[in-house]
């Protein structure tokens, strides 16, 4: 992910301390129900399209800026899956951040899915039985989430922070960044 302007911005006030920030996953499924996944070019893993809103962009306008920008693939978001905040990341230059992430599942509207910017090695449909290896798990809850036609998901007032929806126990919330706090 390319790291917005107003964060290189704050980082050079504030070094490497803890950022919290918003952040928007977008599962985005075609008529044909495959998920649209991209394989990130700074891990060469799998992973869901998601980003950074801009200051004042709400995160439907986000989710379909970053699809737009990351697989030529249109989209419009169609509903709220999941809102939590996810475990601290320390990514490898030493900046720490944490996300409240917002994931909206979105319905491909038209576009050919490729490779459009620097963020991505490789972009593909993926049947839902036939996901690539190593997608992390977060992605898979997220996706497993959009796909069941449930009611958002949050994570309630006073509950343990290892409960999960789908029955792991042991919470798969996470970044696709390695974890370091």
């Amino acid at each position: 992910m390319t790291t917005p302007r107003f964060i290189l911005d704050l980082r050079r006030r504030i070094g490497n301390d803890m950022l919290f920030l918003p952040g928007v996953s977008a599962v985005v499924l075609d008529d044909d129900g495959r998920v649209l996944l991209g394989r990130r070019a700074d891990n060469g893993r799998w992973s869901l399209i998601a980003g950074i809103p801009e200051p004042g962009e709400q995160p439907a306008r986000t989710a379909v800026r970053e699809v737009l920008e990351e697989t030529a693939v249109h989209c419009v978001p169609e509903e709220v899956v999941l809102v939590e905040t996810l475990d601290p990341v320390r990514y490898p230059n030493g900046d720490l951040c944490q996300y409240m992430d917002v994931t909206l599942r979105c319905r491909a509207t038209g576009g050919e899915a490729r490779v459009n910017d620097d963020e991505s090695l490789e972009v593909g449909w993926f049947a839902l039985d036939a996901l690539p290896p190593g997608l992390p798990d977060h992605a898979l809850r997220r996706i497993t989430l959009a796909t069941a036609g449930g009611p958002a998901w949050f994570r309630p007032h006073g509950e343990n922070d290892e409960a999960d929806p789908v029955g792991d126990p042991g919470g798969t919330a996470g970044s696709d960044a390695p974890v370091d706090a």
